[in-house]
């Protein structure tokens, strides 16, 4: 499957957004393409330590994920990659495209002279704890969130 994977434009955060809301947990979070995902990608493009990330099959949108460069004090200043919103079309999973996109972005983190990767999964997603296993990752601290508004 000849998948190429870029830096999204502005012209891709619609099919972007479709690909996250096609989701029964993020759903209602998400909602419809609107001005507040417009702001959400140009702030994320002007930050030089943010990227949001397309896999591109046949011209189309088929993946996306955010990439975030984290400098950090500890681990003796080591810098880490976060990796959120990461998302596959519906009739693409399970078909390896997921794998080659991560294995793209741990690349890319280590070409950025990342220490180590993280990301978060809801509990919810079995699926994705058996595929990131997979992959290597090791579920190694519990995390915590706080709505704030």
């Amino acid at each position: 499957m000849p998948v190429n994977f870029r830096i999204a434009g502005i012209e891709d955060v619609p099919p972007i957004v479709a690909l996250i809301a096609d989701d029964s947990i993020s759903a209602a979070r998400t909602g419809d393409f609107g001005d507040e995902h417009r702001a959400a990608f140009e702030a994320i493009d002007a930050d030089p330590n943010n990227e949001l990330i397309v896999a591109e099959l046949d011209g189309e949108v088929v993946g996306t994920m955010q990439l975030t460069y984290i400098p950090g004090i500890s681990r003796r200043g080591a810098t880490r990659m976060q990796i959120e919103a990461v998302r596959i079309a519906a009739a693409l999973r399970g078909q390896g495209l997921g794998r080659q996109m991560m294995e793209w972005a741990l690349e890319r983190g280590r070409a950025r002279g990342c220490a180590m990767v993280q990301l978060t999964t809801d509990k919810a997603r079995k699926d994705a704890h058996r595929f990131y296993d997979s992959l290597g990752f090791v579920a190694s601290h519990e995390g915590y969130k706080l709505g704030l508004g």
